[in-house]
């Protein structure tokens, strides 16, 4: 207990530290493109190939395990819109992006920690923190929606794929599923989480590795805490938001 006391101590002040206005906007504006196509655009792949999967396996796993004559055939692509907008697409999805851009980011600052670039900066009177840390927290969240978007687009897609190639279901049932009941304010709600859970992958992953405190054996454990701890904060912020956003 009084250690993780200590470290939440440590991770509310560097965010202190890090959360301000930068000193040279133009270094800010550099390095804020940089990240989102470091940690944004180098990951819509990833983002794109499971999406298209998962989305073919939910469309595909409901149609056998719905075999009553009672239930409509487009409660499938019904059940897989809102299992994409509401949970996959923004929690699942982000849970993995955690796994990838949080050790990213704990890796590259635990190295600068390690190798003394950090002190080198602090040195010449350069806030370090609000130099390495802002631009990446702010450039996960302003990309994290295109990603959560390509993510729900790719994911229905996959189901749709599902519908033409096998099992019960056909591509009109499926697409009518799709459309009933439509409520567009899951979509905002996904962005809305995805958004906070950015400033929790980014934020914490960059507290681990700018604590990090040794050689570097040490990036390589700060990494894996990173991307625990990610997780762990991820789902408890997803049980919060879901409270308070749905009921």
């Amino acid at each position: 207990m009084k250690k993780a006391l200590h470290q939440l101590g440590e991770y509310v002040l560097l965010l202190k530290k890090t959360i301000g206005v930068p000193t040279r906007w133009n270094m800010f504006f550099k390095q804020l493109v940089k990240e989102i196509y470091k940690l944004g655009v180098d990951s819509i792949w990833i983002v794109v190939i499971i999406s298209v999967f998962i989305g073919t396996v939910i469309a595909i796993q409901i149609s056998l395990n719905i075999s009553s004559p009672l239930i409509p055939k487009f409660t499938i692509g019904y059940t897989t819109r809102e299992i994409i907008l509401l949970e996959f697409s923004s929690s699942i999805m982000c849970l993995i992006l955690a796994g990838k851009v949080g050790s990213n980011i704990a890796s590259e600052i635990g190295t600068m920690r390690v190798t003394e670039q950090i002190d080198a900066f602090e040195m010449m009177g350069v806030n370090s923190a609000n130099f390495l840390i802002m631009p990446k927290i702010v450039g996960l969240m302003l990309f994290i929606p295109v990603l959560v978007i390509f993510s729900m687009v790719t994911g229905i897609a996959g189901g749709v794929i599902a519908s033409y190639v096998g099992g019960d279901m056909t591509p009109s049932s499926f697409e009518f599923g799709l459309q009933y009941y439509f409520n567009s304010f899951y979509v905002q709600y996904s962005i809305i989480k995805s958004v906070v859970y950015a400033f929790i992958i980014s934020s914490v992953a960059s507290y681990f590795g700018y604590t990090v405190k040794g050689g570097s054996l040490m990036v390589g454990k700060a990494s894996t805490n990173a991307v625990v701890m990610s997780s762990i904060m991820i789902l408890l912020a997803d049980v919060l938001l879901t409270h308070l956003m749905l009921t």
